[in-house]
């Protein structure tokens, strides 16, 4: 219980609590340091990047999906001059998994993101459309899709689901 002032000698008292959200994730030092799986979708993620589109903003972002099957597929940010109809990486590669092998689940997705006007060294996390996006495959699925966040060099996150990211998620038992 709070008592809150709202003018002049008068207050109101409210029921609330404070809530504290945590998660956990992995954070390696460099690229070097991680399994060699992981190695190997972070490289194809940036190679992904030399096929980004982005000329206003010159950040490009590379995403690259492992499927179960092994397969990787690729992905890269492409922008247009009416901003809101661009696409993200992540958004791009998922709906090329959708298309090339929609029944194969998703294992995992790295992304990483390199830019002409600043280097970027620290994890590029994906934005809010893109976690809902993913947190959509996962449930397609019914099965979590680790995220690997990384840069141009520097620390690399590893979450073991979106949910990591997405917290207060929006889904199907909404509707």
């Amino acid at each position: 219980m709070k008592e809150v002032g709202i003018g002049k000698n008068k207050s109101i008292r409210i029921n609330m609590t404070q809530q504290t959200y945590t998660t956990s994730y992995m954070a390696y030092t460099s690229v070097q340091e991680m399994p060699e799986h992981y190695q190997t979708l972070i490289e194809q993620a940036k190679i992904a990047t030399n096929d980004s589109h982005a000329p206003y903003s010159n950040f490009k972002v590379g995403a690259a999906i492992l499927l179960n099957n092994g397969t990787v597929i690729k992905g890269s940010n492409q922008e247009n001059a009416s901003y809101p109809i661009g696409f993200c990486a992540e958004r791009t590669a998922l709906s090329a998994a959708a298309s090339l092998a929609s029944y194969e689940k998703i294992k995992a997705i790295a992304i990483t993101a390199k830019s002409a006007n600043n280097p970027v060294l620290k994890p590029a996390a994906p934005c809010g459309i893109c976690r809902q996006c993913i947190f959509e495959a996962e449930n397609k699925h019914h099965q979590d899709i680790e995220v690997i966040l990384t840069g141009e060099s520097g620390e690399v996150f590893v979450f073991k689901s979106i949910k990591d990211l997405l917290p207060l998620h929006f889904d199907a038992n909404f509707l």
